[in-house]
């Protein structure tokens, strides 16, 4: 699965450099981080929208094309700050057999 991940997050990231007329992600490269963060939105809303209309008709198949843009520009706004998809994959190894009450209780503390 990381292997996916990392593939894709070096197209992302070699698409950084490139013309904008050359692929959707240097468009959105050039566009700058609004445009990328509106795309991350406008995606979560369709997300959501398509999880409901699967809790309905249980066709899950929309939810998952969805879910796959979603994960896609959201790696586009990761690489435009700098990260690589592998510091959220460390972080949630960092949470893996830690019970969510205490972790949002230790974010809570530092807050």
């Amino acid at each position: 699965m990381t292997d996916t991940l990392s593939r894709l997050a070096a197209v992302i990231e070699s698409r950084k450099g490139a013309a904008a007329d050359s692929s959707y992600v240097a468009s959105l490269y050039h566009k700058g981080l609004n445009k990328i963060l509106e795309k991350v939105g406008e995606e979560s809303i369709e997300t959501i929208l398509a999880a409901k209309d699967a809790a309905i008709s249980g066709d899950t198949s929309e939810l998952v094309y969805e879910t796959a843009d979603l994960w896609f520009h959201t790696l586009v706004m990761l690489a435009e700050l700098g990260q690589h998809p592998q510091s959220v994959i460390n972080e949630l190894e960092r949470r893996f057999g830690l019970s969510g009450h205490a972790e949002k209780a230790a974010r809570s503390a530092t807050d």
